[in-house]
């Protein structure tokens, strides 16, 4: 038997009647008639007594409408569920992001975006270290994650660029930079630089005071190099959004004259992504830019 046999078998249970139940179902009644004839040869018994007018169910039928209202269900039910995940309506999507990308609220604001337009895909969100993203997301342990650009990616992987921003300087309370008016990229020469996972605006602050930097550790995330600073390890050039929300004893921002150094936030993913729900959570971030 087919699902249609339950169907029909259904139809003829709460009509009552062939003919009626028939036009319910957009059939002719004598096909109707030996679809319900070959379900009771299949099953060796009678589905409903016969009269001129009207059928009524046997014990066997009546005892079959549940299952089958039952069976219907569920197969309706399995469809739905596919029909939803192909279109990314419902799933699961590994998300990764470094720090930065939750002080300037980047995204919070595409989390909760996406959460009210899908709300029955699941995202696990964690941070990761930026250095190993890229790959994580290559290999499918991530499916999308937030860096901060500009960097290099693995072949397959690609960026959507979103918000830009510059630098500050980190420096711990104390410091004869804070005497100065201005400070400038030259006034950081003789400096220990601790340096965040991306770089670039330590190595473009030094270009721009003609001088190579000194360079100190690289302990990892953004707390964790503002907690050195904080010892008064070195300075750090870090992204300005992190002004006003990241606050530790002894650290103080300054802006740096002359400086234009930029980066940006940018979603990474896999160029050919199949799974429908991290394509919609890719869509999303492109048309929202």
């Amino acid at each position: 038997m087919e699902i249609r046999h339950f169907r029909y078998f259904l139809a003829v249970a709460r009509q009552r009647n062939f003919t009626r139940a028939a036009e319910q179902l957009g059939i002719a009644p004598p096909t109707l008639s030996r679809q319900i004839q070959d379900m009771e040869t299949a099953l060796g018994t009678r589905l409903f007594i016969r009269q001129q007018r009207e059928v009524s169910l046997t014990e066997a039928g009546a005892a079959l409408v549940q299952e089958a209202e039952a069976t219907v269900r569920q197969f309706e039910c399995a469809q739905r569920h596919a029909q939803r995940a192909g279109r990314g309506d419902i799933g699961h999507i590994e998300l990764g992001y470094v720090a930065s990308a939750v002080y300037g609220g980047v995204l919070q604001r595409q989390m909760q975006a996406f959460s009210q337009a899908f709300p029955d895909v699941s995202v696990n969100v964690r941070e990761c270290a930026m250095a190993a993203l890229p790959g994580a997301v290559a290999d499918g342990r991530y499916d999308i994650g937030y860096v901060r650009s500009p960097m290099t990616l693995p072949d397959g992987v690609e960026a959507v660029r979103l918000d830009s921003e510059g630098f500050v300087l980190a420096v711990a309370q104390g410091s004869w930079l804070l005497g100065l008016k201005a400070i400038g990229c030259e006034h950081l020469q003789n400096e220990t630089f601790i340096l965040p996972e991306q770089i670039s605006g330590t190595l473009h602050v030094a270009a721009q005071g003609g001088y190579a930097p000194r360079l100190g550790p690289q302990p990892g995330g953004l707390v964790a190099v503002l907690a050195l600073v904080s010892l008064g390890q070195g300075v750090a050039v870090v992204p300005a959004s992190v002004v006003g929300h990241v606050t530790l004893p002894n650290v103080l921002y300054r802006p740096i004259q002359g400086n234009d150094a930029s980066s940006w936030l940018s979603l990474i993913h896999r160029r050919f992504e199949k799974a429908p729900a991290v394509a919609r959570f890719i869509q999303q971030v492109k048309a929202g830019r």
